[in-house]
């Protein structure tokens, strides 16, 4: 359930880019231009850094979930088949224990893999705070 959350989070993010250029996007108004192709480009690139930087997120949440799950079964499958074989040592840590290092590991992996989502954020709303006036006088001449 924690990459479904995170997933979550990352949607998030890009719906708050969203929601800030929304309120910065002006119309043409009689007297002319006033969203310059400036505001344009960098508010392109600020949905462009959240997105991508959210999808390399949500990426690397996946593999790391899908890995952390599959070797948390393997070590209890392999717990189970070496008491079966009457082992009770220790073994090197594999065969006592339930696992729960390895899970906690594979969830700090994951938080890791989301802060990339969060530094996209980041970015993305320091390049939408930047702004340039259009030259009204250049475009009705």
């Amino acid at each position: 359930i924690i990459p479904v959350v995170m997933a979550g989070v990352l949607g998030i993010y890009g719906l708050i880019v969203a929601v800030i250029l929304n309120g910065k996007i002006t119309k043409p108004t009689a007297n002319g231009i006033t969203y310059s192709q400036f505001n344009g480009f960098s508010h392109l690139a600020a949905g462009l850094c959240c997105g991508f930087s959210s999808l390399a997120s949500g990426l690397a949440i996946g593999i790391a979930a899908d890995a952390g799950t599959r070797a948390v079964g393997a070590q209890s499958a392999m717990a189970a088949s070496w008491k079966k074989m009457g082992f009770s040592g220790d073994a090197g840590g594999q065969a006592g224990g339930s696992g729960d290092a390895l899970f906690v590991g594979t969830v700090l992996i994951q938080v890791f893999a989301g802060n990339l989502g969060l530094y996209g954020l980041i970015a993305a709303l320091i390049l939408s705070q930047m702004d340039a006036a259009c030259d009204n006088d250049y475009y009705n001449n």
